[in-house]
């Protein structure tokens, strides 16, 4: 059936003084001035034939009738703007495509992501891990985002991509998340025992595990190195036992098998529940970072918008804990 409502403009300046108390205060909420307030509730009353304020002298008061109709606009006022919210959410759902590095992804993504969902219900995200994110040695990038699975062409569907490297992706909008640190790190069962681990040289009696993650051998730290910075000899740094994922490194270390070089972002949940240990003072790092990377074409979309600024606001509240 149809409707015969006074203008909405005039229904929101009545809920807005009727608020405040005031034509003033109205006006400065709507971005109007208090004569165009003034104007609206007039016309409002003429249309309703019944005033809703009484004009004294430095103020305004409720009618009898101004203070019946107030909660009924209000509610009214509140329906049209969760169904508008409603409609926003569905408009802004979708499917978005995120391609990660493998242990960004299982080591610090995956941890996160709850808050993301529960954020935006409505955006269903489809997660790929792939070394292709991660730059080459030589400086080039692993895999162009345009070589990645081909952007979809439905406007709810959008694909972004972290990548582990220097920053230069041609086309795209490139954010930095931050930058690893790697330290030693081990279950904390190898501090005790019969060789404890008190300083860097005890290291001597321990495994050594390696990363020997394929592209990431000439960007990631090595043993050779970390000891070297802290200034320990007799120890053979190719030693131990070497594994061809990063997850391994870190699941041997958790278990107890022996002492890793990890990325202390990635594995501060470890730390958290007590499961991994960082060793002494010393770290290392590089000169690479992890960027949210998103090509210039999906900017725009609001899948991308949403997931953009969920993850720079994590990442800046992890680097906000650290400092």
């Amino acid at each position: 059936m149809p409707y015969r409502l006074p203008p909405l403009n005039a229904l929101r300046a009545f809920e807005a003084a009727a608020r405040h108390l005031s034509f003033k205060l109205a006006g400065e909420e709507l971005s109007v001035t208090p004569t165009a307030i003034s104007h609206q509730i007039r016309s409002l009353e003429a249309s309703l034939g019944f005033p809703l304020f009484h004009r004294l002298t430095r103020a305004i008061e409720l009618t009898a009738q101004g203070r019946a109709m107030l909660p009924k606009v209000r509610e009214g006022l509140d329906a049209f703007a969760a169904a508008i919210e409603s409609t926003r959410c569905n408009e802004e759902g979708g499917r978005l495509h995120v391609s990660s590095p493998p242990t960004f992804l299982a080591r610090w993504l995956i941890r996160h992501l709850p808050g993301f969902a529960a954020r935006h219900p409505e955006i269903q995200l489809h997660m790929a891990a792939s070394l292709g994110m991660i730059d080459l040695p030589d400086g080039s990038a692993g895999a162009a985002p345009e070589a990645l699975p081909d952007n979809p062409g439905r406007e709810d569907e959008a694909e972004v991509c972290i990548r582990f490297g220097r920053g230069s992706y041609p086309a795209c909008q490139v954010e930095r998340l931050f930058s690893p640190v790697y330290a030693a790190v081990c279950s904390p069962r190898l501090l005790f025992g019969t060789h404890p681990l008190k300083t860097p040289a005890d290291l001597v009696h321990q495994v050594l595990l390696h990363d020997d993650t394929i592209p990431e051998l000439m960007v990631r730290p090595t043993w050779a190195e970390w000891l070297a910075l802290a200034g320990v000899g007799g120890v053979d740094s190719d030693a131990g036992m070497h594994f061809s994922d990063s997850g391994l490194v870190l699941s041997a270390a958790i278990d107890g098998v022996g002492v890793a070089l990890a990325s202390t972002p990635l594995i501060e949940a470890e730390v958290a529940a007590g499961r991994l240990v960082v060793l002494f003072d010393i770290v290392i790092r590089r000169p690479l970072s992890y960027y949210l990377v998103i090509p210039d074409a999906a900017a725009g979309r609001p899948v991308v918008r949403a997931f953009r600024e969920w993850l720079l606001e994590e990442a800046g509240r992890m680097a906000a804990q650290e400092s």
